[in-house]
């Protein structure tokens, strides 16, 4: 896909998420919406994967490390074609197989369950440390929040994924500045971040996280980097694209309303007319 056509693919997942969160009357917008255009390049340009076969053992695999943002992932995989878009209707119903965080075994295209914070960069290491053994050229790409920074367990797999050199897994950290209780600095300072990586010996790239030409230079870039792990520190914002909801870190959780989301919704129509 050129990047218009990308753009225009992000608009359409923050759509079926807002449509999703009405109907579901229950999600996590903000971290969802922000991560648009990060998941957009993923698997519509950067990912070797293959739908019609979700299990295949040289896709490349990507793991969602902030869970709760599900309603994008799920997004991108019904507009892949893993499932039926109408699936999209039932997220997080019983008897249904989007729930509130990914299941592996219940939704194809999901390479790991995840929901506890901090877990993602373990599980991606694995996998990458695996196809290392293997013999097998997929890369792993793991999607964190920068509230999950305050997680220990992230820093020990940052140690490990270095010291095995996974030169075949780009983290994504998406640095909105906000989680469940306000800000992250206010929270659980983690800054300074790019530092941090970087004596932590990872490759670090700093890019808006909302520009997909952007996107797709650094993911090009870290998949050139050899001996040592990648991580693309995006900057966004929180609840991208939905006015009320953009930086407000009371819509980390909460679902919009009827009335809010037809709102959000007209918001995100125009600014698909604007694409083109």
């Amino acid at each position: 896909m050129n990047t218009i056509e990308l753009k225009r693919v992000a608009n359409v997942l923050r759509q079926d998420i807002i449509s999703m969160l009405v109907t579901s009357k229950s999600g996590h917008p903000g971290g969802s919406l922000s991560a648009a255009e990060i998941v957009t390049t993923l698997f519509f340009n950067e990912m070797k994967i293959k739908p019609q076969d979700p299990r295949w053992a040289d896709r490349d695999r990507f793991v969602l490390s902030k869970g709760h943002a599900a309603p994008v992932l799920y997004a991108a995989l019904a507009e892949k074609g893993y499932f039926p878009k109408e699936e999209l209707q039932w997220l997080r119903q019983t008897g249904h197989m989007l729930q509130g965080h990914p299941d592996m075994k219940k939704t194809p295209g999901v390479d790991m369950s995840t929901g506890s914070l901090g877990q993602g960069l373990s599980a991606a290491n694995g996998m990458a440390l695996a196809g290392k053994l293997d013999g097998k050229d997929y890369r792993v790409f793991v999607l964190l929040g920068d509230g999950e920074m305050a997680e220990g367990q992230v820093w020990e797999a940052a140690m490990a994924a270095a010291h095995y050199k996974l030169d075949n897994v780009t983290a994504v950290l998406d640095l909105n500045g906000l989680q469940i209780d306000g800000s992250t600095d206010s929270v659980m300072c983690s800054t300074p971040l790019t530092e941090k990586w970087r004596s932590f010996c990872w490759n670090v790239i700093e890019v808006d996280g909302h520009d997909v030409e952007a996107l797709l230079a650094a993911f090009a870039e870290a998949k050139q980097c050899k001996g040592k792990p990648s991580i693309i520190i995006a900057k966004t914002v929180k609840g991208k694209g939905v006015s009320f909801m953009e930086n407000q870190a009371g819509w980390h959780g909460n679902a919009p309303s009827v009335e809010q989301g037809e709102q959000a919704l007209k918001e995100l129509r125009k600014e698909a007319l604007s694409l083109g």
